[in-house]
C-alpha cells in the first residue's frame, strides 16, 4: 500500500493540473468537443485515466475548467496606457473575449452553457464583475447597473458567437471555409434578389462583403455604450 501511494505521488508531481488543462485546450482547438476524450487525453499525456480524474475530475468538469481558464485569461486583459477610461476598459475586455472565441472555436458553445447553467460560477461572475465595475464607473445609476451590464454582456456573447462554429451544427456549412469566399457567395446571392422587394439588401451588399468583423464588433460596442451613458 505504501509503495502504491509513493507511485501515485510521483505521478501527480510529474503530471500537473496545468498540463492536463493545456492538453485539453489543444484537443478542443484541433477537433472540437468530440476530440476531447479520456482516451485521447491519456494517449497525449502518456498517463492513466486515474491521474486525469485526480486532477480535474470528469470530462464535463474538464470542459468547464478549460473554459474558465481561457475566459479568465481574456478577462485579465488591460488596455494600454497609464490612465484609461471605463469605455476603453470595456472595449479591451470585449475584444479579448472576441479574440478568444475566434481562436478557440469551441468556446462559444461552452461559454453560453456556463452563463445559462451556472450563474454563480467563476465564468459568469467574472464576466459580469469585470464589465459591471466599468458600467458603474461610467456614472450609470446603480438601479440600472444590472440591465446595462447584462445588455453589454448579451451583445458581446451574441456577436462573438455569431462568428464561431457551434459544435453539433448540422447546417452543412463547411468548417474552415474561406471567409472571403463565403462573403462573396452571400453577396452574389443578395444581388440576385429582386431590388424592388429587397431595396435595403441591395443597398448594403457591398458593405457586407467588405466589412471587418472586429471593426463591426467595436461599432456595436460603441452603440451600446452610447445608450448606456444616456442613463446617467
Amino acid at each position: 500500500m505504501a509503495t502504491r501511494a509513493r507511485r501515485t505521488q510521483r505521478r501527480n508531481q510529474v503530471l500537473s493540473r496545468e498540463q492536463i488543462i493545456d492538453t485539453a485546450v489543444e484537443l478542443l482547438d484541433t477537433g472540437g468537443e468530440g476530440a476531447l476524450t479520456v482516451r485521447a487525453m491519456t494517449e497525449r499525456l502518456a498517463t492513466g485515466s486515474g491521474a486525469i480524474y485526480y486532477h480535474v475530475g470528469t470530462r464535463d468538469e474538464l470542459l468547464d475548467t478549460a473554459t474558465e481558464t481561457v475566459v479568465t485569461a481574456a478577462l485579465a486583459t488591460k488596455p494600454d496606457g497609464a490612465s484609461v477610461t471605463p469605455e476603453e476598459e470595456i472595449r479591451a475586455v470585449a475584444l479579448a473575449l472576441f479574440d478568444a472565441i475566434a481562436e478557440h472555436q469551441w468556446l462559444a458553445t461552452r461559454l453560453t452553457l456556463q452563463i445559462i447553467r451556472n450563474p454563480v460560477g467563476p465564468v459568469t461572475v467574472g464576466i459580469f464583475e469585470r464589465i459591471g465595475r466599468q458600467v458603474g464607473a461610467l456614472g450609470v445609476p446603480q438601479a440600472a447597473w444590472f440591465d446595462a451590464t447584462a445588455t453589454l454582456v448579451h451583445y458581446i456573447l451574441g456577436a462573438v458567437s455569431q462568428n464561431a462554429r457551434v459544435d453539433g451544427d448540422t447546417s452543412g456549412v463547411e468548417v474552415g471555409v474561406d471567409r472571403e469566399e463565403f462573403l462573396g457567395a452571400a453577396s452574389r446571392a443578395w444581388q440576385e434578389l429582386d431590388p424592388d422587394d429587397y431595396p435595403f439588401m441591395h443597398a448594403i451588399v457591398d458593405q457586407m462583403r467588405e466589412h471587418d468583423d472586429r471593426e463591426q464588433f467595436l461599432t456595436g460596442i460603441a452603440l451600446v455604450l452610447d445608450g448606456i451613458t444616456n442613463l446617467r
